[in-house]
């Protein structure tokens, strides 16, 4: 019997696939079905062909950023729902930050987020006071903290956890660590995490200040040199944002910053540096940053300067004049007036003492420059100008106001400048809007101190509703930002430059501009 012929599997049945196959869709179409894909699969359809490649650069035009809290009791169930919520959208992973609670242990959860997003993605990841977010199941918004105060049962467990992972075209972004070698003075070590920030930023951006940091400082190691020195080294423009008294652990996206058993060293702080991109790709907008800070301290009595400041052991002996005065006043007296001051407040304070800092500060070989700042936190020494403060919720609230009032003006800004463009017709999706969001917050302040919940969050939802925003509760507020936008509802505060704050809670917001077409 003669053999029939078979059809050749060689070249034809390519060919054959792929005029008839995915080919055939159209653009829209395509783009369409790729959009649905997760960010596993979104990655794997990109190398797929030119054609996909093409389509999924089409889908990531803009910036994006994915955030998601759980409140599973299971640390290992709401580490998964947070990466299924975070990752169930298309996205190319160029920063995480995560925070949770002391129920999870941070070292496996870094290796869990290194597997899930490769290890040149930087991460920073950190134990908190509390988280807030918008729930991965429910989509509920929730500020959460571990405190045993807490009123809501369901997280008495401390297992809360809340991710967001970026995606920032445009822009660089880098996990740049203190570390802090056993016999090397603390000041050279600060003095190089510095220059490391400004020396990967020139090689990314050209410029040697990035536009923003977010920072985590080792709860058992003095932040404020480290604060000093990077409010000294930085342009005004650069915004620093963060938590001052973490625990955390990190992943550079170079290996040499990362650490391995072998080094005699450890991360006093570390900080996620964006920086602009220097060989950003054509049809790529701009990214922004914009800070604002709710305070929620106000002043007691008046301002005072220290006339002696005598320390012996735990004891502190200080006397000082009220400004414009000549009469010295004992430490008793001092005391007497707060008390007189504070006797028609029903409710229980924490008081400070803010001090107006002169120093010196430098990096490396470079000439002193004269410093001054507010430390809320300030020891006094002889000739400083200091005034007590007391956390103050009416402060607070109307400080979130401000906050809310100043942030509904950026957007009426971008909006009347859209308004005001050349173009005949302006899109929606060609003016400049919020695509997320950061908050830290005081572990002090929620709904216990308010009386309402979600205060803190509702200058950024009342204005961006629906942008992805994430944030903390902590022990110690790090913010610095040179922005109209900063409320801080106390004449007193506001006048002086606070780096570390109390009661407070800082916004960062993340905007975008489309390019300009021509």
């Amino acid at each position: 019997m003669g053999k029939k012929n078979r059809p050749s599997p060689s070249s034809s049945t390519p060919k054959l696939m792929e005029t008839k196959g995915f080919s055939l869709m159209n653009d829209d179409l395509l783009q369409n079905l790729l959009s649905r894909l997760p960010a596993s699969s979104f990655a794997s359809a990109a190398g797929v062909s030119k054609a996909w490649n093409a389509a999924c650069t089409r889908i990531l035009s803009r910036p994006k950023l994915s955030s998601a809290i759980s409140l599973n009791h299971s640390p290992p169930v709401a580490l998964e729902e947070v990466f299924d919520k975070v990752m169930s959208e298309p996205i190319r992973p160029h920063f995480a930050i995560a925070s949770v609670g002391p129920g999870f242990d941070l070292k496996h959860v870094l290796r869990f987020m290194i597997e899930k997003l490769g290890t040149r993605t930087p991460i920073i990841l950190s134990s908190v006071s509390g988280i807030i977010g918008r729930d991965a199941l429910t989509h509920e918004f929730r500020e959460v903290k571990w405190t045993s105060d807490n009123i809501d049962d369901e997280v008495s467990t401390n297992t809360g956890i809340v991710l967001t992972v970026g995606f920032v075209p445009g822009l660089k972004v880098d996990a740049i660590p203190l570390l802090q070698q056993r016999k090397a003075p603390q000041g050279s070590m600060i003095d190089k995490f510095v220059m490391d920030i400004k020396s990967y930023t020139s090689s990314v951006s050209g410029c040697t200040s990035p536009l923003a940091i977010i920072m985590i400082g080792d709860a058992d190691v003095d932040q404020k040199p480290i604060i000093e020195k990077l409010d000294y080294a930085m342009a005004m423009e650069t915004i620093i944002v963060g938590d001052e008294r973490g625990q955390f652990v990190y992943r550079s996206a170079k290996e040499s910053k990362n650490i391995s058993g072998n080094l005699k060293c450890s991360p006093d702080a570390v900080a996620l540096v964006f920086a602009r991109d220097r060989d950003k790709a054509h049809g790529v907008g701009d990214i922004e940053f914009h800070f604002a800070l709710s305070n929620g301290v106000s002043a007691i009595g008046p301002r005072l300067k220290a006339s002696s400041v005598r320390v012996s052991e735990s004891v502190t002996c200080l006397t000082a004049r009220r400004e414009g005065q000549q009469e010295i006043l004992d430490g008793q007296q001092l005391l007497d007036d707060i008390n007189n001051e504070m006797e028609n407040h029903m409710e229980i304070v924490d008081l400070y003492i803010g001090v107006n800092r002169r120093r010196n500060c430098s990096v490396g070989s470079d000439r002193p420059k004269l410093m001054t700042s507010l430390a809320l936190h300030g020891v006094v020494g002889t000739g400083d100008y200091f005034q007590f403060y007391h956390s103050d919720p009416k402060t607070a609230l109307s400080s979130c106001r401000d906050v809310s009032s100043s942030l509904r003006n950026l957007k009426l800004g971008w909006d009347s400048k859209s308004c005001l463009s050349t173009s005949a017709v302006v899109n929606a999706i060609d003016k400049k809007e919020a695509f997320g969001g950061f908050i830290v917050s005081c572990v002090g302040r929620g709904e216990l101190f308010f009386g309402d919940p979600n205060v803190d969050s509702s200058p950024f939802l009342e204005n961006f509703p629906g942008v992805p925003v994430a944030g903390i509760f902590c022990g110690g507020e790090i913010g610095r930002g040179c922005t109209s936008l900063t409320a801080h509802g106390n004449k007193e505060v506001g006048s002086a430059h606070c780096l570390l704050h109390v009661y407070s809670t800082v916004y960062l917001v993340m905007s975008y501009t489309p390019p300009a077409e021509h």
